[in-house]
């Protein structure tokens, strides 16, 4: 039998409830309990602070200088997971945005790899695209958006079985809701973006199977008086939701609708950081399909002023959040167990017995001082 580990001294949340007084116990790579130090356990006297369930992001483009694109490997993979451990995330989606079939099916290949070298924080893939409406395009190239044709299906079919997790995005332009379906039966979570969706096109994909929406309000037909467009299909459906709380993507009145209209429903929005290369580096600027990305004043930019991904962390964006005057509690939530709901994991996200011991040490403040995955400190 391993010997226990009592992490001690900080107020515990588990996902649902705050814990004073006790500790988190390990048993090597999963969760024992929440409460008395058993006597002869080792102890990690923590000093005060937070101890949280770990951040899941489910759209991280890159890190630590590496834009997930042509030539990702699994070891670009791992440095991406590597990096925003860092920022508390102990498992993400690498996210690719579109590109051509070839890159695709090299991401896939690497995605399969890091799934056979059980990467610590790989949880599978997300693809953005290609299949998008040009009308809402953002930054992805406009000479690779296409609709999705069987080739395409089968591939994502096909690649499903080799990860433990596979999001897409795609825009109801381009892909049918009889292709949703047969995602959806393959168990791939599809969400809906990058699309001028009318209310009823959106409605129709999320009856087809269509759970989530990318970073709502962005790249997406808006609520109108007699057109609810995808924003209006998402609040009325409830469907989980993409949120990039980085104060600029989307405005402090439009977050507060969104939580409000969601109250109550099965789904629920969820933190992501929508982090490029940038993350855990100095750099100012970098490449993205042969056009230049610009980092300023908090915002990743084309030339043109047009967003392109953020210049966010998990850690940062659960800060800005409650920033805004929303619950401490329920930012985790947004950034833990609810993303796992999203993509159907009922394995991550809280701190419960037989739960992996994947958590975060925050100070007060909320600042990262330290990040577990399966039990070992990084």
């Amino acid at each position: 039998m391993t010997q226990l580990t009592a992490c001690t001294n900080a107020r515990i949340f588990d996902g649902t409830n705050w814990h004073d007084d006790a500790a988190l116990i390990l048993d090597g790579d999963s969760i024992l309990a929440i409460g008395p130090a058993p006597e002869g356990a080792a102890t990690v006297d923590l000093g005060g602070g937070l101890l949280v369930p770990g951040f899941i992001d489910l759209q991280v483009n890159g890190g630590g200088g590496h834009l997930v694109g042509p030539g990702t490997t699994a070891d670009d993979l791992a440095l991406v997971c590597d990096t925003h451990a860092r920022f508390g995330v102990t498992n993400l989606l690498p996210t690719l945005i579109t590109d051509t079939p070839a890159v695709t099916d090299s991401v896939l290949a690497a995605g399969a790899e890091a799934t056979r070298r059980k990467l610590p924080g790989f949880l599978g893939l997300h693809l953005e695209g290609p299949h998008l409406a040009l009308s809402r395009k953002g930054a992805h190239d406009p000479n690779l958006i296409r609709p999705m044709e069987e080739a395409d299906l089968v591939r994502l079919e096909n690649a499903r079985a080799s990860l433990p997790h596979l999001l897409v995005t795609v825009a109801t332009e381009s892909v049918t809701p009889e292709q949703i379906a047969r995602l959806v039966k393959a168990g791939i979570t599809v969400s809906l973006g990058h699309t001028d969706a009318s209310f009823e096109a959106a409605s129709a994909a999320i009856r087809a199977g269509a759970s989530m929406a990318t970073h709502l309000f962005n790249a997406m037909s808006q609520v109108g008086n007699r057109e609810p467009g995808l924003v209006g299909a998402v609040l009325h459906h409830g469907i989980h939701a993409g949120i990039i709380a980085d104060g600029i993507h989307i405005h402090p009145a439009s977050l507060g609708l969104a939580l409000r209209a969601h109250q109550e429903r099965q789904g629920h929005p969820v933190l992501v950081s929508d982090s490029m290369s940038q993350a855990g580096t100095d750099l100012t600027e970098f490449e993205l399909n042969g056009r230049t990305i610009y980092r300023r004043n908090g915002a990743l930019r084309l030339a043109d002023g047009t967003l392109a991904g953020a210049d966010l962390t998990m850690d940062g964006a659960i800060r800005t959040f409650v920033g805004m005057g929303h619950d401490l509690g329920l930012a985790l939530r947004m950034a833990t167990a609810l993303p796992a709901a999203a993509i159907g994991n009922n394995q991550l996200g809280r701190l419960r017995p037989g739960y992996p011991a994947d958590f975060v040490h925050l100070t007060a403040d909320l600042t990262v001082q330290s990040t577990w995955r399966n039990g070992v400190r990084v």
